[in-house]
């Protein structure tokens, strides 16, 4: 990690809020400004491996030249690709202003073999060093780059970070020490304890979050620093911490620390936690502390470089968490609040199940649930991601609905690479996951009219939702059943925004009501088609080949 004067910056640091507070601590939105809400985030998840390869010198490292099953070896991808789609527009043609990508830290060297054919690494969930970057994926300054041009494109990075394990154990990769992880038993998963307290499969050592008790460094990585020529740099860092924290040297607090450099030393805006409920949740209160005081020191060292006052973002993988549980999850004989341990939000698992309804009965739940039992709190929904093995239209055949429910739901969106170019989830001879993480099929949007036509779909909807937060974080109300015609209305200090939309329309000239969210006389377009009308009567007439509408005021 960097090198940093500690004690100047904790000088620095203390000045800087107490002047922040003096000023209200807030910056004032005009009534023109957008501001950038998470809880309406139209967020992108890639896996860095298989999005895009933009630099293929490191295609191949650390002698990761072993045979693999179906897509379980490095296919290339890495940080310089999805730099490269930066700098096209790509995401900010999509509508996207977050991205979460896969873990990038350095990952077990070795191969694994688990009935499925060698697998490596390439998911970036098997961590070997927390504190250097996986050279298959790229270097420091490529991810200071990506951070820095992200957020020059008004794109939010965040990053996914695992404390509940280790990769698995290879010929190449030795176990840590036994007072750091645990290699049995697996779980069950029919408790509490037999949740956290366990591996989540053979060969995939637990660490001992539970522990209070102090460790030292696992000498591999000792030895390993040594010969990078930064192993008394990496524990004067430690020593800091744990004298600035007075946490314990135990084995969270050591993954806590390495996780949150990547906040200080880059400025990175949010944290995917992987493997939430399988780990104590006083755990992520502390991650989240630190995160946020991470956060902090970094605004506060780079002034010019903050984009706004929003707090640092967290969002918790609690595997099947769902909406309508709120804000507890039922372990059967406990239940847990994980968003009173550090979370502005958490997965929700239920949107693919519920995408089978009418839009009417998904939106107003959504907005229910959210503006009461979740107010101050929000949901990442998704049709389809990495690791869920039943998807929304996993055939992919219902592209423009599956856009639709997911981009016009309540709460945060979560596009999964591909989505927007029905990537296929089906790939033959691939076992489990593996089927779901083909490479991204660029080539597509050039050659095949109906996947340009699917992604222009997606892009209409996603810049219509990153322009407007009353989408994602706006209350719901229905205006009209028949024609389908709806309202979102947002609010934040002297920020208003109201939109209308509707679905299921007739293609042609349509009239549809605009409730009382438009005054007549206003002269509304059509984000969709990019034609404009004026109110007359309470209602808006339009002639557009398409049967959505989504209506904004046109600005001047």
């Amino acid at each position: 990690m960097k090198k940093y004067n500690i004690t100047l910056l904790l000088l620095v640091l203390m000045l800087s809020i107490a002047a922040f507070a003096q000023q209200g601590g807030k910056k004032k939105l005009s009534k023109s400004e957008t501001p950038f809400v998470w809880e309406g985030a139209n967020l992108y998840f890639l896996l860095t491996d298989r999005f895009n390869n933009g630099d293929t010198t490191n295609d191949v490292t650390l002698n990761r030249t072993e045979p693999t099953g179906v897509l379980r070896g490095f296919e290339g991808g890495d940080i310089r690709g999805i730099i490269q789609k930066i700098d096209e527009g790509y995401f900010r043609e999509l509508g996207i202003n977050a991205i979460w990508f896969t873990p990038v830290v350095e990952q077990i060297h070795g191969a694994t073999d688990e009935g499925t054919g060698n697998s490596y690494g390439f998911h970036g969930y098997w961590a070997r060093d927390w504190t250097k970057l996986d050279p298959n994926f790229g270097t420091e300054k490529d991810l200071a780059e990506l951070v820095d041009k992200a957020h020059k494109n008004g794109i939010r990075i965040v990053l996914d970070g695992v404390i509940n394990h280790t990769g698995p154990v290879t010929k190449e990769d030795t176990v840590w020490p036994q007072e750091w992880v645990r290699t049995s038993p697996e779980c069950t998963y029919n408790s509490y304890l037999n949740t956290i307290s366990c591996t989540l499969v053979k060969n995939l050592p637990d660490i001992r979050t539970d522990s209070n008790a102090e460790v030292a460094l696992p000498q591999f990585l000792v030895e390993k620093w040594k010969k990078e020529g930064r192993y008394d740099q990496e524990v004067k860092e430690l020593d800091a911490f744990f004298a600035r924290t007075g946490y314990p040297r135990a084995p969270r607090y050591y993954i806590i620390k390495w996780l949150t450099d990547y906040i200080s030393d880059y400025g990175v805006d949010g944290y995917r936690a992987d493997t939430v409920k399988h780990t104590e949740e006083y755990v992520w209160s502390d991650f989240s502390k630190q995160c946020d005081y991470a956060f902090a020191l970094w605004k506060k060292n780079n002034p010019v470089k903050v984009l706004d006052d929003n707090p640092f973002f967290t969002v918790g993988e609690v595997y099947n968490y769902n909406i309508s549980s709120e804000k507890l999850y039922d372990f059967g004989d406990k239940k847990v609040d994980y968003y009173a341990n550090g979370f502005t939000a958490l997965i929700n698992f239920e949107l693919k199940y519920d995408a089978v309804q009418d839009y009417e009965t998904i939106f107003a739940k959504y907005s229910n649930i959210l503006n009461k039992g979740l107010k101050g709190n929000t949901v990442m929904n998704y049709m389809t991601s990495h690791d869920d093995g039943a998807p929304f239209d996993k055939s992919r055949t219902k592209n423009e609905e599956a856009a639709n429910k997911l981009l016009l739901t309540p709460g945060i969106s979560q596009v999964y690479y591909g989505d927007e170019t029905a990537r296929s989830l089906e790939i033959k001879d691939a076992v489990g996951d593996a089927t779901l993480r083909s490479f991204m099929n660029w080539d597509d949007i050039k050659n095949n009219p109906k996947t340009a036509a699917t992604l222009l779909h997606w892009q209409k909807l996603g810049q219509f939702r990153a322009n407007h937060p009353a989408v994602g974080a706006g209350i719901h109300a229905l205006i009209s059943k028949a024609p389908y015609v709806f309202s979102r209305t947002y609010s934040k200090a002297q920020f208003q925004d109201a939109v209308v939309i509707g679905l299921e329309l007739a293609k042609g000239k349509k009239e549809i009501p605009t409730g009382t969210i438009f005054k007549n006389g206003t002269v509304v377009r059509d984000a969709y088609s990019g034609k404009t009308a004026t109110v007359k009567n309470g209602k808006v007439t339009l002639d557009t080949d398409f049967t959505i509408l989504l209506l904004e005021v046109k600005k001047k």
